[in-house]
């Protein structure tokens, strides 16, 4: 993006503390969602979410040798046998902004790829987790799913995490995990044979996975879903994660102090409020997309 005029800065703020932003919209006001899913035939789930001028892809792999899927059956940890395990990642294009051009995107997608991961993974024993991890094994302590979910940007114009964090959210609701039947062997130490169906799937439970609401200030006030300029205009930005269930998974700040005890109340009801509507257009979005395949 190039830099701003003291004119177009003016106007930006101008329009926040007014209430009506530069592209028309409230503080509070989310930019024109759409999303489609199964964009990627080689993963197990994947959609392709616009948020504004901002577009991004996530993809749900599972590595299957003779289905060519990037997934795989591996072995729970020692720590946690009654769990799978879920790898996050994130890159950014670097034609999705100029300054994502040579180094500039690295220290930017290890940024998102790790406040993805705390919004969806919770702590590292699992607890707080958004995505089942219970359900991803196949015979405790032996054998799991390793799930790869990647985020890619494509084009920016602000709020990526956000855009991310749905775009994942609507290709987990995409994705299929094939059915496994296990053959064990009355040796223990043996490893147990499976074998993975290409024709029976198991829908992945998304109930718990959350958005995330970034409220970004601008002068006085916070707004929701900021573009590329109103972020190169903010002071400092509260990203909040939120379930259907109206739940709190997460939250992270950068810019700026510390906050304020005094608003940290205020932030996160909007958030929460935000966050619901957000939800309602995602939910609607990924149903048409669905019912388009």
């Amino acid at each position: 993006m190039a830099g701003l005029s003291e004119g177009e800065k003016h106007f930006i703020r101008g329009g926040v503390a007014g209430a009506l932003r530069a592209d028309g919209r409230g503080r509070l006001q989310f930019r024109p969602v759409s999303v489609d899913t199964g964009v990627v035939p080689q993963a197990h789930g994947s959609a392709l979410l616009r948020l504004g001028a901002t577009k991004v892809i996530a993809t749900v792999k599972m590595f299957l040798a003779e289905l060519a899927y990037k997934a795989e059956l591996g072995k729970p940890s020692v720590l946690h046998p009654d769990k799978g395990k879920v790898s996050i990642s994130v890159d950014c294009s670097p034609t999705a902004s100029p300054s994502f051009e040579g180094r500039g995107s690295e220290e930017l997608s290890t940024e998102l790829s790790f406040a993805l991961e705390r919004c969806l993974m919770g702590v590292k024993s699992g607890a707080g987790a958004a995505i089942d991890l219970s359900s991803l094994v196949i015979v405790a302590g032996k054998v799991c799913w390793d799930l790869y979910i990647d985020g890619l940007v494509v084009s920016s114009d602000g709020n990526l995490l956000d855009a991310l964090a749905a775009a994942v959210k609507a290709a987990l609701s995409d994705t299929c995990i094939p059915k496994v039947n296990v053959s064990l062997s009355a040796a223990t130490d043996v490893e147990p044979e499976v074998d993975v169906s290409d024709e029976d799937f198991l829908q992945l439970d998304t109930s718990f996975v959350p958005v995330i609401v970034t409220l970004t200030k601008v002068g006085e006030h916070y707004t929701v879903d900021a573009t590329s300029e109103e972020e190169s205009q903010m002071s400092s930005a509260v990203s909040v994660s939120v379930n259907k269930h109206g739940q709190l998974c997460g939250l992270t700040k950068r810019g700026g102090t510390g906050l304020d005890p005094s608003v940290v109340s205020d932030v996160l009801s909007v958030a929460k409020v935000a966050s619901q509507q957000f939800i309602s257009l995602l939910d609607s979005e990924v149903a048409a997309a669905e019912a388009a395949q």
